[in-house]
């Protein structure tokens, strides 16, 4: 951590915070000032990152939000300006996956993925943004996936919305950097979170330790990533560290696209 805290006095939103990346991320920033508030369906998870924010001297505020209602998240990004007075920096991080070719795939889930990861990014940047323009700027920081770029079997939908994230961050850049307002995206690799060890249940249940350790070794560096790894470079692009970087999808991903593009 700097000398001076980065998000002090600064408020944040992150989007699925209540595990995996979200829930590092959330407290990273919370360690470094920021009043963070966590945006999940989950109100058990969500309440023990807020509890952990807390208890190590933190600001954080639990808003149930369904990101894929518009209402919803207008009533979180309300929630956060009544409690902690405006919104400065916005992570986008929820997000889900069904598996299936799109032939297996209903249209429920489809739709299901899309809204979620795409439609909810697409809201939560909706209301978040003009309550940043009123502080005089601010910063958003949206979770893409090396599966934008290479994709694997089975991940139709989810890639899909992946690669929608990159370019709905490049067109809101474009639209927002004379208001001070920047966003850029993040292409993780593997990780180990909750959703990779559930990918691990479903495709190799009899060994999904081993599965993770597979999939770890198809990344040049020889192992999946961590939260916190990810967490570092979220934070260095919502921070004034950044300041010249805006449009950008930034890979976090162990090499693994430099080995498959």
């Amino acid at each position: 951590m700097a000398d001076q805290p980065r998000f002090e006095n600064k408020v944040v939103i992150v989007t699925g915070s209540g595990k995996g990346i979200g829930r590092t991320c959330a407290l990273a920033f919370a360690r470094e000032g920021a009043r963070v508030v966590i945006a999940d369906v989950d109100e058990r998870a969500s309440r023990q990152t807020v509890n952990d924010i807390v208890v190590s001297g933190g600001q954080a505020l639990f808003v149930r939000t369904n990101i894929e209602s518009p209402a919803n998240v207008a009533d979180m990004v309300k929630e956060a300006i009544r409690v902690f007075g405006g919104v400065d920096v916005l992570h986008n991080n929820a997000g889900v996956i069904r598996y299936g070719t799109v032939v297996e795939l209903t249209v429920e889930d489809w739709d299901f993925i899309l809204n979620i990861n795409l439609r909810g990014t697409f809201l939560t940047c909706k209301y978040a943004i003009p309550e940043m323009r009123k502080r005089g700027g601010g910063t958003i920081v949206n979770t893409a996936s090396a599966q934008a770029f290479a994709s694997q079997k089975n991940v139709g939908a989810y890639s899909a919305s992946k690669g929608g994230i990159v370019s709905l961050t490049q067109s809101i850049a474009l639209d927002h950097a004379r208001e001070n307002i920047r966003c850029n995206c993040i292409a993780p690799g593997s990780i180990a979170t909750p959703m990779l060890e559930d990918a691990a249940n479903i495709f190799v249940p009899h060994d999904p330790g081993q599965a993770i350790n597979e999939w770890g070794n198809q990344h040049p560096l020889g192992r999946v990533g961590t939260p916190q790894e990810v967490a570092n470079l979220v934070l260095f692009l919502a921070s004034d560290d950044s300041s010249f970087c805006t449009g950008g999808c930034y890979r976090v991903d162990g090499g693994l696209l430099a080995n498959l593009l």
